[in-house]
Order: structure tokens, then sequence, then C-alpha cells
């Protein structure tokens, strides 16, 4: 099992930053791929980006490129997603989650965390 506790949501100004994060437990993550998705109220699960723990390889939705920043921490299984000059429509909840040996952009994944907030108004 894998344990995943996020962080780091709020309220922000559209422009403004905000950095995420996600403390992983349990169990070594360095046969996981590492993703971070987001919903917001009547939509689906959307990909933002993910990382392949071991070898650090990252993907991004055309959403978040340029934008948001995927990162990880080995020495305490902690992943982030810096996100900056954010809209309106980044508005939803994220959720961090890990899937055995490999990456997709289909919510298809082992273990979740249980999310967080993220709200852009000014």
């Amino acid at each position: 099992q894998v344990q995943l506790v996020e962080s780091g949501g709020g309220l922000v100004q559209p422009g403004g930053s905000l950095r995420l994060s996600c403390a992983a437990s349990g169990r070594s993550l360095s046969n996981y791929g590492m993703t971070w998705f987001r919903q917001a109220p009547g939509k689906e699960r959307a990909f933002v980006a993910g990382v392949l723990w071991s070898r650090g390889y990252t993907d991004y939705a055309d959403s978040a490129q340029g934008r948001f920043t995927i990162s990880k921490d080995n020495a305490t299984s902690t992943l982030y997603l810096q996100m900056s000059s954010l809209k309106p429509e980044d508005a939803a909840v994220y959720y961090c989650a890990a899937r055995r040996g490999s990456l997709t952009r289909a919510p298809q994944y082992d273990f979740w965390g249980q999310g967080t907030q993220v709200t852009v108004s000014s």
C-alpha cells in the first residue's frame, strides 16, 4: 500500500502561484509513476502532470505545459506541483496518484490521495 497526502491548496488570485505537495509513505516509490490529476465540479478527472519516479521522466498536459512544474524529493518521498500564472480555469480539486510501473494520462492509478482544493479568484 502507498498512502498519499496532499497539501498546499488554497485561494490564489489569477496570475498567482501555488505549490502543492504530496507526501507518500508505505513503500518505496522507485517503481512507481506519480501523477497529479485535477477535477473541477461537473467535469471528469483530468491529467495534469506526471513523473516516473526512478527515471525522472516527466509528462505534462497541454494546459500545464510552461506554467506548471512537477518535481520530487527522493529523500522525503514527496511529490510537488509548482503552479504559476494561474487562471480561473485551473480551479479544481487536485489529486496525487501512484501507479505501479508506468505513467498514464488516464485516471487508472493504484493509489490516490484525498485531494486538495485550489481556488483561483480575485
